[in-house]
């Protein structure tokens, strides 16, 4: 669990570090310009954290229902070399998927504006600028967005739906209400993020609007990886623990 946990803020870190130094300086300058290799290399590693986290948190749950309903098989089902492989995984696979789309969008002829209405540069957001039909290539991009992000989020509910079976089957009041806070804060939190994400991602270029998905992009890539050191961290006893024991 630490060790994933240890993965997750790393992502995070990484995560809003791509987006949000860049937003802060167009809006405090008045030059508000990214170089064309620059939006490439934002879109490549946006893709590649947004896609590790989603998977990260898929294999998460796994990690709690393992541990809660199947403990005795834990050593086995999570040993430190499953849990490696599984992060490489979801690591090499999101990168794959971000090259991907990152080499087919910019191949394509930008023509007219040069203005990406948007704060920082997102596949979706780009394509309005795309001179040619784009929609056999939005299929490639619902595709992805259903194997990144619809799958591990169905993985989640599942999960937390089995946990909460075998807790709501021990008959303890105290661990039934502690089961459900817990699963609710982890729940809303990852509805949050997949939610949105599925809401830029397997919608039609056509159905877009430049203000929902501004909005929709700030909850995926800026509030979630603020908002998960407080509910995976910060709300774990062993994690508190060893916070309080660093600062003496």
């Amino acid at each position: 669990m630490h060790f994933l946990l240890s993965q997750l803020s790393i992502i995070d870190m990484m995560y809003i570090s791509t987006t949000v130094p860049k937003m802060a300086a167009n809006f405090l300058s008045d030059t508000k310009a990214i170089s064309f290799p620059g939006c490439a290399v934002q879109a490549f590693v946006f893709l590649t954290l947004g896609g590790s986290e989603a998977l990260l948190l898929g294999f998460m749950s796994y990690d709690r229902y393992v541990a809660i309903c199947r403990p005795l098989h834990y050593p086995v089902l999570m040993s430190r070399r499953i849990c490696c492989s599984v992060v490489a995984s979801a690591w090499s696979s999101s990168s794959i998927n971000a090259v991907v789309h990152t080499v087919y969008v910019f191949q394509l002829p930008f023509c007219g504006s040069r203005i990406v209405n948007h704060f920082f540069c997102e596949v979706p957001s780009l394509l309005p600028l795309v001179c040619e039909d784009t929609s056999q290539y939005e299929h490639t991009v619902l595709l992805s967005g259903i194997v990144l992000l619809l799958l591990p989020f169905l993985a989640i509910l599942a999960s937390y739906a089995g946990v909460l079976v075998v807790v709501f089957q021990m008959g303890s009041g105290q661990g039934q209400s502690r089961a459900v806070s817990t699963c609710s804060s982890h729940l809303t939190l990852t509805s949050l993020f997949y939610v949105t994400g599925l809401s830029t991602y397997t919608q039609p270029h056509s159905l877009h609007s430049p203000g929902r998905d501004k909005v929709l992009a700030v909850l995926y890539s800026t509030v979630t990886p603020v908002l998960n050191p407080f509910i995976y961290s910060l709300r774990n006893k062993e994690v508190m623990g060893a916070l309080k024991r660093q600062m003496g």
